[in-house]
């Protein structure tokens, strides 16, 4: 059927005017409402607005103006049902054929800082899903647009079939538009479960991005859900598994801890070696220096430009990944020799359009775990030391290297470190004891002396030993949580053994 009759109200107006100019070449009458009628009228594009349509005002702010019979009766009515046409004619319902319409920008306005509760309500959209819905409810007869980006499919279609659309294509736009209102419609319930702290529900809805070949093991399935794609961007390589996604989120994350010019090797999501130095391939050297065994088939990850002079360097080892915000030319034809090597560029972190992409979500028996991400800055740690002796400056900033690493690597967990490197890693302990023990022994298998090191710890430690033990190794200064019962017991060895300390008050479990 022909399209005669088009409804737009659109908050982003991204291609509008293009779009309702191609729609008048083909003698379409448009019905706008708000804002968009002034941009359409401002541009010369003829148009009926909403209340002129309806014969009923704009009330209450613009919350009622789309809410009317004539409204909904034209998206709904079954065209070929001849009681519904008696009807519709009955009552002066006239056929709407087309709707075009985006939402209030929820996501968008809760994404920013100091948004209110009452700010984020006033953008909570009725009149647009209603449309929406009953437009794609009827998309036998109705073609309904939720995306600028299809703007021109629809113009092309329209063009290839004497003005009117497919059903294929009017079948897909109706299903966007229940995955669009679906995804806004979690947003809000679970922007207000937290504000409210009602926690009555949590509901999640993304895109597909594509089946894998396999998921943790190869006898499991897995999928993609979201938009990884706006993270990172694959250069080179076969495609990604279930685990390089993994391990590629964990890079990322550790690496954004550090502005200063760093490389982190990883493997099965738990930091090797970290080093920092403004040359990239002497970061290369502390971090490998670290755990010359681990990193083969790992993940390694920089946060500048990846130089030709490291690319030689990682060449020498087999890797799964190298991620990097740049590759210089002759750093990339080197490590594209590679044919099973993944190149991944890091994107610009993009903002958080929604409240979803800020959680952490953890499938559990029955259920979700659902939690905030550890993003936590620790600052003035000079004011947090419990023990007599102050930290050198050095001791200063190698505690906050372990710190900052240590809250990456698997719990119980513990780093040993300098101000630039680390020495020796232990994770996923079951003991906290044990962890100190693995990291010591790392250290002396890679040959790297502990002496003058800071000793990083995600919780407390819940006994003296721990510290005992990091000290007979030669640490010098701890940075840990606190909070134990025992703390008095682990403050008094770090002073017998003349140890600087810093209780941060902040736990950084991992599991």
């Amino acid at each position: 059927m022909k399209i005669a009759r088009a409804l737009i109200s659109v908050s982003d107006k991204t291609g509008l005017v293009e779009f309702a100019r191609g729609l008048l070449e083909q003698g379409i009458e448009i019905i706008s409402t708000g804002g968009t009628a002034a941009l359409l009228g401002k541009n010369g594009i003829a148009n009926t607005e909403i209340s002129s349509f309806t014969g009923f005002p704009e009330m209450m702010d613009g919350r009622v103006k789309t809410l009317h019979p004539k409204v909904h009766g034209g998206l709904l009515f079954v065209r070929d049902n001849p009681e519904h046409v008696a009807q519709a004619e009955a009552n002066g319902v006239l056929p709407i054929d087309l709707v075009v319409v985006n939402l209030y920008p929820f996501e968008q306005t809760i994404a920013k800082a100091g948004t209110t509760l009452e700010e984020a309500i006033e953008q909570i959209d009725i009149g647009g899903p209603s449309m929406l819905r009953s437009a794609a409810k009827n998309y036998r007869f109705v073609t309904v647009v939720v995306d600028p980006d299809d703007y021109e499919d629809v113009l092309e279609n329209m063009r290839a079939n004497d003005g009117g659309t497919t059903l294929k294509l009017r079948e897909r736009l109706g299903i966007k538009v229940f995955v669009t209102t679906s995804k806004y419609d979690s947003s809000i319930a679970n922007y207000l479960n937290q504000e409210q702290e009602a926690a009555s529900s949590f509901s999640l809805s993304l895109p597909t991005v594509g089946r894998l070949r396999y998921g943790e093991n190869p006898h499991q399935t897995a999928a993609l859900y979201g938009h990884f794609h706006e993270h990172f961007q694959k250069l080179h390589g076969k495609d990604l598994s279930y685990n390089n996604i993994l391990d590629i989120t964990a890079a990322s994350d550790l690496i954004e801890e550090f502005s200063e010019p760093t490389v982190a090797i990883l493997k099965h999501t738990n930091p090797c070696g970290v080093g920092s130095d403004a040359d990239l391939r002497e970061a290369w050297n502390k971090a490998f220096a670290t755990d010359k065994q681990a990193p083969f088939g790992g993940i390694i990850i920089c946060n500048r430009p990846l130089t030709e002079s490291l690319a030689r360097a990682i060449s020498e080892i087999f890797s799964e990944v190298i991620i990097a915000p740049d590759f210089e030319p002759d750093a990339r034809v080197l490590l594209q020799k590679k044919k099973n090597l993944r190149l991944m560029r890091k994107l610009p972190r993009p903002l958080p359009t929604s409240d979803e992409e800020s959680l952490l979500v953890r499938s559990v028996a029955g259920g979700l775990l659902v939690q905030s991400r550890d993003e936590l800055q620790e600052l003035n740690l000079e004011d947090k030391v419990v023990t007599e002796r102050k930290p050198s400056k050095d001791e200063f900033a190698a505690m906050l290297f372990a710190w900052r690493v240590v809250k990456h690597v698997k719990s119980n967990a513990i780093v040993y470190a300098s101000k630039d490197r680390t020495l020796g890693i232990g994770a996923g302990q079951m003991s906290r004891i044990d962890a100190s023990r693995i990291a010591i022994w790392k250290a002396g298998d890679a040959g790297l002396s502990l002496a003058g090191s800071a000793v990083g710890s995600d919780a407390f430690f819940p006994f003296a030993d721990g510290l005992i033990a990091a000290a007979e190794a030669g640490a010098t200064c701890a940075i840990q949580p606190g909070g134990s019962v025992k703390d008095p017991e682990v403050i008094a060895a770090a002073n017998e053994r003349r140890m600087a300390m810093i209780c941060t008050g902040v736990r950084h479990f991992k599991h």
